[in-house]
């Protein structure tokens, strides 16, 4: 089981906003912050880091598991919404499962960052 995981970034601040952003329909906030480094997540747990420096060459990709589709959309929406790049708007990848629906966006920095719901529509 992971625990935690993180990237590297070029401009904490512009970075943190937008997660901060892109990352609120997933209810994921920071939890915490010391200096050029902040952990989001839920429930006062830290799961995903962000950390001011080179950023990860190739570009990282993560995706964070939600409970249904319509958090994928509103993941989608805000991520965009805060500077994020389409790299697939949400739909069925029936390529991986016949429920997979995902979306995924490129942060400031390339990374490819995926909401993914793993149900059946509802």
């Amino acid at each position: 089981m992971i625990d935690h995981a993180g990237i590297v970034v070029s401009n904490f601040e512009k970075s943190k906003a937008f997660y901060t952003a892109a990352l609120a329909p997933i209810n994921y906030a920071v939890i915490m912050e010391v200096p050029g480094a902040a952990g989001f997540g839920e429930n006062r747990k830290p799961d995903f880091w962000i950390v001011q420096g080179t950023p990860n060459q190739p570009p990282t990709h993560l995706a964070f598991g939600v409970q249904s589709r319509a958090i994928v959309d509103a993941f989608y929406a805000a991520a965009i919404a805060a500077g994020g790049k389409d790299n697939g708007a949400p739909g069925v990848r029936a390529h991986y499962h016949p429920n997979y629906y995902g979306a995924f966006v490129l942060d400031p920095d390339g990374h490819n960052m995926e909401a993914v719901c793993h149900l059946p529509a509802a």
